[in-house]
């Protein structure tokens, strides 16, 4: 899971915001966790790799 966040401004109808967030809520998801996912998937879909964790080496 990502541990850092950097926010995205997006602009849209606000019809379709309304309706989106009212999806969201009958889901039990919040608006961010929907728009995260659906970035993962379109990222996969294109093949992106990327990674959210950064290679931590084990103290010693």
């Amino acid at each position: 899971m990502e541990t850092k966040t950097a926010r995205l401004t997006i602009l849209i109808d606000p019809v379709k915001k309304k309706a989106f967030e009212e999806l969201c809520s009958l889901q039990d998801l919040t608006p961010s966790q929907v728009v995260r996912q659906l970035i993962r998937e379109y990222l996969e879909q294109h093949s992106v790799e990327y990674t959210t964790k950064a290679n931590v080496s084990p103290r010693k």
